[in-house]
């Protein structure tokens, strides 16, 4: 048993996968065993019971740029060590045996006592999507320091142009992943230490250091803020296009002309433009870039919510589809939610904005719009003039609605 389960069964964490080398074996002697070959790149299989996946013992060869540039060697031959050799942090390169024995040629035990996330060996340099991996862990393990000097070979990588070499695909899973762990924050100030982030995401990374009003923002400074929101919404334990939606809010701060700062007129409309080249570039799945644009364009409206009248507010309703994805707008307003409480100061702070909008939606999706419909048809009404009666009636039940919240 190899990597994450022995990792994380030493930290006393929940093991749900295992997986698994094989020594000294040849794909023809597994699938004759009736494991179930899966691999495309290198000899990986599936356990005929339990579909644990088993993979040969292989090293790996720098062949071309990028993560895909490798010659795969998987022999008989290959020992345990020199395949434990060829993995990204001594925290994954511990084994154990069937007997319950630690193969740890690496120190991995040791640098999980320190807290410590370290590089195997020098071939660390080899694969950019690695620079990624300690990131993430780094948002993971978020009492983990990186080892100085597993940080400068990141930075060396950056600036080789290895992380120029990296698919789309790669880098939205590993983000994705990122986003979705206890301290999303860390990952980004890792990528940012190490110059990967203005490669990656440049609309992120320049940020920081761009002022905001201090009334509204008393941590003034952009990045810091955005850090702040993200780690609010693993607190609110919100599902990934929430989290990228919080990611990607204020694009558009990082390109306010400075003699207008630190107010950020339109930056709303700006953070929308720019949302589309990262979405467009990173090959965002729709889910994930259909909200974060919602977010974008209205996430200062929804915050000005609880001022605006019952008419005010289904318009709001219908730019954000909520009468067609109801669920998909209760992601945007915790969106907002986060934004809103990342902020110095404001972490404890209610967002009556978001129970304001719930009970105006279920108060105009109440309204009976397909017997409207029905008989405004009957009385000789087309379309359009349906269309603003259903809305006349959605804004009266929703005036009765807000009069009964107060």
């Amino acid at each position: 048993m190899v990597g994450g389960a022995v990792r994380d069964a030493l930290l006393g964490l929940p093991v749900n996968d295992h997986d698994w080398v094989v020594v000294g074996a040849t794909p023809e002697r597994m699938a004759e065993a009736g494991y179930l070959p899966v691999g495309k790149d290198f000899p990986v299989f599936l356990h005929p019971k339990t579909k644990e996946e088993y993979a040969l013992a292989r090293t790996e060869r720098k062949s071309a740029p990028g993560y895909r540039g490798f010659t795969v060697h998987a022999e008989p031959g290959v020992t345990l060590e020199e395949d434990l050799a060829r993995r990204d942090l001594t925290i994954n390169a511990i084994a154990q045996d069937g007997k319950g024995r630690l193969i740890d040629p690496y120190n991995g035990q040791q640098d999980l006592k320190q807290r410590v996330l370290r590089h195997v060996t020098d071939a660390f340099r080899e694969d950019p999507v690695r620079i990624l991996r300690v990131a993430r862990f780094a948002a993971r393990f978020a009492d983990f320091s990186i080892a100085p000097e597993t940080k400068k070979l990141m930075r060396e990588m950056v600036a080789a142009g290895e992380v120029d070499a990296l698919v789309a695909e790669r880098v939205w899973q590993e983000l994705a992943r990122g986003l979705m762990e206890a301290t999303p924050s860390r990952m980004f100030e890792v990528l940012r230490e190490c110059g990967a982030l203005e490669k990656l995401l440049p609309e992120v990374a320049r940020l920081w250091g761009v002022p905001q009003r201090a009334d509204y923002h008393p941590e003034v400074d952009t990045g810091v803020h955005l850090m702040m929101v993200l780690d609010m919404s693993a607190r609110l334990a919100a599902p990934l296009a929430a989290r990228f939606a919080c990611l990607t809010h204020d694009l558009g701060k990082g390109t306010t002309p400075a003699d207008v700062l630190p107010r950020h007129i339109g930056h709303e409309e700006r953070s929308a433009r720019l949302l589309k080249d990262v979405c467009k570039r990173l090959r965002v799945p729709t889910d994930c870039r259909e909200l974060a644009g919602v977010v974008a364009r209205e996430h200062g409206n929804i915050h000005r919510s609880g001022e605006f009248n019952a008419a005010a507010v289904v318009r709001l309703l219908e730019r954000c589809d909520a009468f067609r994805k109801p669920q998909r707008f209760g992601e945007v307003v915790l969106a907002c939610e986060c934004d809103a409480r990342g902020r110095l100061g404001m972490q404890e702070k209610d967002y009556p904005q978001g129970r304001r909008l719930a009970g105006a939606l279920a108060a105009a999706q109440a309204v009976a719009t397909d017997l409207i419909a029905a008989q405004e048809q009957l009385a000789g009404a087309a379309g359009p003039k349906i269309g603003e009666i259903i809305q006349q009636a959605r804004i009266a039940a929703v005036a009765a609605a807000l009069d009964q919240q107060g």
